[in-house]
């Protein structure tokens, strides 16, 4: 599935939450999608939880 077709579903999902849940479910929505699409990315390998927890110093330049 391409870029394009998981962004159209993604929008038309926040589109409904919207229109049929209000601003608060569109901001549910939302931030559900952005942890699913972290977890996603770790589950496959593309992110390391060393990511998130390393300092500026630890840092390579």
């Amino acid at each position: 599935m391409g870029l394009a077709v998981i962004g159209m579903i993604s929008g038309m999902a926040l589109g409904f939450a919207g229109y049929f849940g209000g601003f608060g479910a569109f901001l549910l929505v939302a931030a559900l999608g952005a942890v699913g699409f972290v977890v996603g990315r770790f589950l496959e390998g593309d992110l390391d939880v060393d990511d998130f927890f390393r300092t500026r110093d630890d840092r390579e330049r």
